[in-house]
């Protein structure tokens, strides 16, 4: 906790624009109308612009870039809120502080992660329509829709107003244009011993139902892959609980990049301090060797004990078109390991060392989604059809692209309005 001693009227850079965030929001929000523009095109002259097409005759791939953005968007935040509520419901000291730098992160995440499902369909407007009159319950993609963007979204944000709300009850009190907000968010909070006990029985409550509600609604999108018994590559007992795996790698690595960023706020580098990274760095470090031995073992079982079909969406990530992606990836998931578990052995951390494994692991994540995804789409048909291929265009890049700059506004938006650690009530 930070106490808030001879610093300005509201901490942590809150309501004070500058020159370099007015920048940085520029250059985005340019990005993000690129991105429009694109899906504009998308849009008006439909999906023939993009690289999608029917397996099979046509040789292609319905599921490409916005679907790998989707698992990616969705694991981000599913990684991302299960670290946050661990450390708050075991007091992790060290982890404590980037806590709220998760929540946010999450949230941001998720709505990408729905975006993302809006801009795959061709007729967005539609497609909700036909959600409402042909959902089936019993489909694993009613539940991706219901438990993922409805109930986990939902919860994740009454979890953040009730974690925020105490110190929003003392911005309340500054004199400052956040003031009015500020208080409508604390909503009447007053710090009193009978509040802060309620205010915590609520969130400890909340953060046990989030939990296995995250856990829940991510094995259900992994469903979504590992039940289609007609899709070979895709069909696997280790679908589901290697999604939440690498859900929670990815979420530590880009945690690490974004607060290794956020200590350039005035008052945050103190408490945004190496423990706190050396911890998320070990967290990173253990899950990715339980990642990487789930490769292992779905190698091993599809190379020696797999069907035709399946043995072709092997072979085409081992020394096919896909190969050297899939080498690539591993390459550096398996450099992060080294460079995390060299750390661990060592107990000497180096804050560049873990910036540059998250971003290593950054990278392979989306590699990985991809991976997952598009080959048994192109080489996994049970028929006998030619090979496929898949090459995202401009549109889609543009698109996706557009997304990421839309996240990176809503946070530095966060960053204006909430204090991304939590602070204490000065003594008057």
């Amino acid at each position: 906790m930070a106490t808030l001693t001879n610093i300005p009227v509201l901490p942590y850079g809150v309501g004070r624009i500058r020159r370099g965030w007015i920048a940085s929001a520029a250059v985005l929000l340019i990005i993000f109308v690129v991105g429009v523009f694109a899906y504009s095109r998308q849009f008006i002259h439909g999906e023939e612009v993009t690289g999608l097409f029917d397996v099979g005759t046509r040789g292609g791939a319905p599921w490409g870039l916005y679907v790998v953005f989707v698992v990616y968007f969705v694991g981000v935040s599913t990684g991302l809120m299960l670290i946050g509520i661990v450390a708050e419901l075991l007091k992790i000291g060290h982890m404590r502080s980037i806590t709220r730098i998760a929540e946010g992160l999450a949230i941001i995440s998720l709505i990408l992660g729905a975006l993302s499902v809006i801009v795959d369909l061709g007729q967005p407007l539609r497609g909700i329509i036909g959600f409402f009159q042909y959902a089936r319950p019993m489909s694993p993609f009613f539940g991706t829709f219901t438990l993922v963007v409805s109930g986990a979204l939902f919860a994740s944000v009454v979890y953040l107003f009730l974690t925020v709300r105490p110190d929003a009850a003392i911005l309340a009190k500054r004199k400052s244009g956040l003031a009015t907000f500020y208080k409508w968010w604390a909503s009447g909070y007053q710090d009193t011993p009978a509040e802060r006990a309620r205010r915590e029985r609520s969130s400890i409550w909340l953060a046990f139902g989030i939990l296995p509600l995250r856990i829940l609604a991510y094995s259900t999108l992994g469903f979504v892959f590992g039940l289609q018994v007609g899709r070979p590559g895709w069909q696997s007992a280790l679908q589901a609980p290697g999604f939440i795996i690498l859900a929670v790698v990815s979420g530590a690595a880009l945690l690490i990049l974004v607060a290794a960023a956020a200590r350039r706020i005035p008052g945050a580098r103190d408490e945004l301090s190496i423990p706190t990274f050396s911890w998320m760095s070990n967290v990173m470090t253990v899950l990715l060797v339980v990642y990487l031995y789930f490769l292992l073992a779905e190698l091993l079982t599809t190379g020696y004990t797999s069907t035709e079909a399946s043995w072709r969406v092997t072979d085409s990530l081992l020394t096919g078109q896909y190969a050297v992606l899939n080498w690539v990836s591993i390459g550096m998931l398996v450099l992060a390991t080294g460079m995390g578990g060299w750390q661990m052995v060592m107990r000497n951390y180096s804050l560049s060392m873990m910036v540059a494994a998250g971003g290593l692991v950054t990278i392979s994540a989306i590699l990985q989604r991809y991976l997952i995804i598009v080959p048994s789409l192109t080489t996994g048909a049970l028929l006998p059809y030619k090979e496929g291929t898949y090459a995202p265009t401009l549109i889609e890049y543009g698109v996706v692209v557009g997304l990421v700059a839309l996240g990176a506004l809503m946070f530095l938006a966060f960053l204006k309005l909430v204090p991304i650690l939590e602070i204490q009530k000065e003594n008057d």
